[in-house]
């Protein structure tokens, strides 16, 4: 055997090593055989792949053997170390020189060829075997074991999340296209129909891919340039990753959508036939209203002379014509035209009660005008008896005249309002009158309360 180039070990880091390389044997080992029973492992294995996956796992799937090749050479090396440390139990020279050479020389003959993605042997020449030590073995079996097991478990979670959601999603697909059938919602005939048309289209294609390509949904945690390379202290590390549910997530958005607007039309199809109802309901109600103003119209033509009578409109006959065509359209169940239809006429028909009571309003004002003028023509004369001058002549003519003008049809409302002001000025002169003497008896009743004699008890001032 040849003699070591490095420094020859003493017994105690002879000892020491042996310990470390045979705990490491063993963590390979279980590490291999938790491998070897991977699920995702058995499921590629398994697979029809396509795409990235078969790509990397064409790479991938050649390491587990190649693993446990180079795992048994690293067993026979270690075995043989151990055997030579066995011959004595205080190793002389030359024994140290061998196990300085097994442990960490070139001592072990390995097939040769590149490390997957080993960027340490880029450009190397390729070689049939290759003498590496101990640790440049197990350095190789890590970035082995790294690449096969990022594969592996990626493939895994992908497997293990996906398709659980791909048939709830299904499931859900299924429930809305039952809605939109018993709607009458069908494809090419409503763009909901061509919308979830298009939902089943991408869930399929999703649900091929996840079974034939998995890596294609999975967002590794580290660059690729990292792949294959092992932090120190962690021989077999787990390789980490998301799952990408990005186009499951936007189709799970788009089918709510869907079937939102579904049950809106649902709701619709339930409530059609009342809110038409209503809506003939408020046309009635406004049509009321206007014969009311018709015939309010022609009372204070009647009642009043020279005043300015707003027409009244007609009936809306346009609205009337909508309403035949919803009821086509609920009919023939097209509760897409008939929602927006239906939302319009709503709004129209309580348009059309306002316009008719504005005009009620606008025509029975001349007659609201007369009422307050009646009243406040009796206001007035109840204020000329309590004045005492309700007898006087002048007055009475007002009065009269004012009373004759308000209650003769037709009423001139001009004429009147003009006499009740005449009335009104009538008064004043007994109001400025009154309005004399109680000032004149509020200061006399001042004038003797500060004459009066100061009672007992009280200090006059001054």
């Amino acid at each position: 055997m040849a003699a070591s180039a490095g420094p020859v070990l003493s017994r105690e880091e002879v000892d020491r090593a042996l310990a470390r390389l045979g705990a490491e044997r063993d963590a390979v080992e279980s590490a291999l055989l938790a491998l070897q029973d991977h699920p995702g492992l058995r499921l590629l294995e398994g697979a029809e792949l396509t795409g990235r996956t078969l790509e990397r796992w064409s790479v991938a799937g050649k390491g587990l053997p190649l693993l446990w090749a180079l795992f048994d050479r690293y067993s026979e090396a270690l075995a043989s170390a151990r055997a030579v440390r066995a011959r004595k139990a205080k190793p002389g020279g030359p024994e140290l020189a061998e196990l300085s050479e097994l442990l960490t020389g070139d001592a072990v003959t390995v097939p040769g060829g590149a490390l997957p993605d080993g960027p340490q042997l880029l450009g190397a020449p390729a070689k049939l075997v290759e003498r590496i030590s101990l640790d440049a073995l197990m350095a190789r079996m890590n970035s082995w074991y790294a690449t096969v097991l990022e594969v592996v478990s990626a493939a895994d979670a992908v497997w293990s999340a996906l398709p659980a959601r791909i048939d709830l999603l299904l499931a859900e697909l299924h429930r809305v296209q039952t809605l939109a059938a018993s709607l009458g919602v069908r494809t090419g005939g409503h763009p909901l129909a061509d919308d979830l048309a298009g939902l089943a289209r991408d869930l399929t294609e999703l649900r091929s891919e996840v079974r034939e390509d998995p890596l294609a949904l999975w967002r590794p945690a580290r660059v690729p340039a990292q792949r294959g390379t092992v932090p120190d202290g962690e021989a077999f590390a787990t390789p980490s990753g998301v799952v990408d549910t990005e186009r499951f997530d936007r189709a799970g958005r788009a089918l709510d959508g869907v079937r939102l607007e579904l049950e809106n039309l649902l709701r619709l199809r339930d409530d059609a036939e009342e809110r038409l109802q209503g809506v003939g309901d408020l046309l009635q109600r406004a049509d009321a209203t206007l014969a009311e103003a018709r015939r309010a119209r022609g009372e204070v033509l009647a009642k009043i002379a020279s005043s300015d009578v707003p027409a009244v409109p007609g009936p809306a006959s346009a609205l009337r014509e909508r309403i035949v065509t919803a009821l086509e359209l609920r009919q023939g169940g097209q509760w897409g035209r008939l929602a927006p239809l239906l939302d319009a006429l709503e709004d129209a028909a309580a348009k059309e009660l306002a316009r008719a009571r504005q005009s009620l309003t606008e025509v029975t004002q001349p007659l609201a005008v007369r009422a307050e003028l009646r009243g406040r023509l009796d206001a007035y004369k109840a204020m000329a008896a309590r004045m005492r001058v309700a007898e006087d002549p002048e007055v009475i003519e007002r009065y009269e005249k004012a009373r004759w003008l308000l209650w003769s049809a037709p009423c001139d409302l001009r004429a009147a309002a003009a006499a009740v002001a005449r009335f009104q000025q009538s008064l004043r002169p007994a109001q400025a009158e009154a309005s004399e003497g109680t000032r004149a008896h509020e200061d006399s009743q001042a004038h003797q309360a500060a004459g009066q004699t100061p009672v007992d008890g009280q200090v006059q001032g001054g």
